[in-house]
C-alpha cells in the first residue's frame, strides 16, 4: 500500500485545554506543532475543557470533556449533586465512544499526574482513567507526552492516577522527579523517558537588550492556595503569599523599579487586582496575556522575572531572562535546576519580602553569566525535544515508516538516571 492509499491516522487530544489556563494550552500548541511537521496527514480533534476556545484559536474540532457543565463547581443542592453523579456515568459512555473513534489519543504535557493544587478525585483524575481504560479496551494508544506528576496523599486520587498511568500505551515525563514519584507509586518506570516541557518546542521570540538603565521586573502572580492536602489552611496560605508578593512589588517601587504584573490563568486575575489596589503606582502595570507567545514576549522584554505558575517560569527561561522562583512544588525547582538556577527558589508558601528581595538582587548581579548559561541550556532542551518527537512517531505512529522501539535517548538516560534524579541539569544530546 502506497502512502498516497494509506488510511490517515486519527488522532486526538484530551486533557483541560481551552478552560484558561495558558500553560496548558501552550502545550497543545507544541503538539499541533509536532503533529503539523511530522504527520501533516492526520486527523485532529480534541476532548477538552473549552472545545469553543480550542475550536477557534486552533482550528480543531473538539468536544466538551465533561457532560455536566458544572463539574467544577461545588455541589451543595440535591439536583446539582444529582447531576455530577448521573455525568460521571454519562462521562464514561462518552469518553469511550470518543476514544474508539480514534487510532491515537496524546496527552500533551500539563501536570495530569500530580495534586500539587487543590483536586478530587472525581474530577479529573476520573477522566484520565476512563480515557486510559477505554484506550486498553479498545486498542487505542493513549500517550501521556512530558506530563508532570508527583507524590499524592489522597488514597481515592493516588489509584486513579496511578492506574491511568499503568493503562498508557506511552509514557515521557518533564522532569526526574515526576518519573521518582510515578516509580514510588507503584508504577514500572523503567522504559519511561524525561524529557523538556513541551513549552520549550514553540517559537521563541528575540529577546530584549539587556544593556542600558534598569528595565522592568515581571512579577508572574498565581491565585495560590497551597495544594491537595492544604486544604485546612489554604486561606491562610493563599493571604501569606499575596502579603508577601505585594510586599515585594512595594519595595521594588521604592527603588523606583517599574513592574509588570503577569498572570498564567484567569483565575488569577483577583490577585493582581488586589496588588495594584495595595501598591497603587504610576509604576506597576498588569499584562492580560491571551498565550504562552505573548507572555514570552513580557518576559523578554524584561530585566528581570519574578514568577510562581510553572509556565511563566518555563516563558522567562525560554527567552533567556534571568529568573527567580517562587516555588510551590518540587517541579518548579527541577525546573530552575535544569536550566542552571537552581539557587534562585524561594517558597510560595512562605514569602519572605526581605529574604526575596536579597535573592532578587543577587540574581541581578549575576545577570550577564545567567543569561549565557540559560541560553545553552534551552539549546540542550531543544535538541532532547527532538528526541522526543521522534520517540513518540516510532511508538505512535509505526504506519508511517518507524517501528516500535525504545527511543535513542534511553540508554542515555539510563546511563544517567541517578544524575538526573539528584542534579537535573540536562545531559547534553548525542
Amino acid at each position: 500500500m502506497t502512502s498516497a492509499d494509506r488510511k490517515p491516522v486519527r488522532v486526538g487530544v484530551f486533557g483541560l485545554l481551552g478552560s484558561g489556563n495558558l500553560g496548558n494550552d501552550g502545550s497543545l500548541e507544541a503538539l499541533l506543532g509536532y503533529l503539523r511537521a511530522a504527520h501533516p496527514e492526520a486527523v485532529v480533534d480534541a476532548m477538552c475543557g473549552g472545545p469553543e476556545a480550542v475550536t477557534s484559536r486552533y482550528g480543531i474540532p473538539a468536544t466538551r470533556l465533561h457532560w455536566y457543565r458544572g463539574e467544577y463547581r461545588t455541589a451543595s443542592r440535591v439536583g446539582s449533586i444529582a447531576a455530577k453523579g448521573l455525568g460521571k456515568l454519562v462521562d464514561a459512555a462518552r469518553t469511550a465512544a470518543w476514544v474508539r473513534r480514534h487510532d491515537v489519543v496524546v496527552v500533551p504535557g500539563m501536570g495530569v499526574l500530580e495534586a500539587t493544587l487543590p483536586l478530587r478525585p472525581w474530577g479529573f483524575p476520573y477522566a484520565l482513567f476512563l480515557l486510559c481504560a477505554a484506550g486498553r479496551l479498545f486498542g487505542t494508544r493513549v500517550a501521556l507526552v512530558s506530563v508532570g506528576a508527583d507524590a499524592i496523599g489522597s488514597r481515592p486520587t493516588r489509584a486513579l492516577v496511578r492506574w491511568s498511568a499503568r493503562l498508557a500505551a506511552y509514557r515521557s515525563y518533564r522532569d526526574a522527579p515526576s518519573r521518582e514519584a510515578m516509580r514510588a507509586m507503584g508504577v514500572d518506570t523503567g522504559r519511561d523517558e524525561v524529557y523538556p516541557d513541551l513549552a520549550f518546542s514553540l517559537p521563541t521570540p528575540p529577546s530584549g537588550v539587556p544593556d542600558g538603565p534598569p528595565g522592568p521586573v515581571c512579577v508572574g502572580v498565581m491565585a495560590f492556595h497551597g495544594g491537595n492536602d492544604d486544604r485546612a489552611r489554604a486561606e491562610e496560605i493563599h493571604r501569606r503569599y499575596l502579603d508577601g508578593t505585594t510586599r515585594f512589588v512595594r519595595a521594588l517601587v521604592e527603588d523606583g523599579r517599574r513592574v509588570r504584573l503577569l498572570m498564567g490563568d484567569d483565575v488569577d486575575r483577583p490577585v493582581v487586582a488586589a496588588i495594584l489596589d495595595a501598591v497603587d503606582s504610576p509604576l506597576v502595570t498588569a499584562a492580560s496575556p491571551a498565550s504562552l507567545a505573548d507572555l514570552m514576549r513580557e518576559t523578554a522584554a524584561a530585566d528581570t522575572v519574578v514568577a510562581t505558575r510553572y509556565h511563566n517560569l518555563i516563558c522567562a527561561l525560554k527567552v533567556g531572562t534571568p529568573t527567580l522562583a517562587l516555588s510551590y512544588a518540587a517541579k518548579s525547582e527541577a525546573l530552575m535546576a535544569r536550566m542552571g538556577l537552581g539557587e534562585y527558589c524561594h517558597p510560595a508558601r512562605e514569602v519572605d519580602a526581605d529574604r526575596l528581595l536579597e535573592r532578587f538582587r543577587a540574581l541581578e548581579k549575576q545577570s550577564p553569566e545567567l543569561r549565557r548559561t540559560v541560553a545553552e541550556r534551552n539549546l540542550v532542551a531543544r535538541r532532547e525535544l527532538d528526541q522526543q518527537f521522534r520517540a513518540l512517531t516510532a511508538a505512535l505512529f509505526p504506519a508511517a515508516g518507524h517501528t516500535p522501539a525504545r527511543s535513542d535517548a534511553h540508554d542515555r538516560n539510563r546511563a544517567h538516571a541517578h544524575d538526573r534524579t539528584h542534579d537535573h541539569a540536562p545531559q547534553e544530546a548525542p
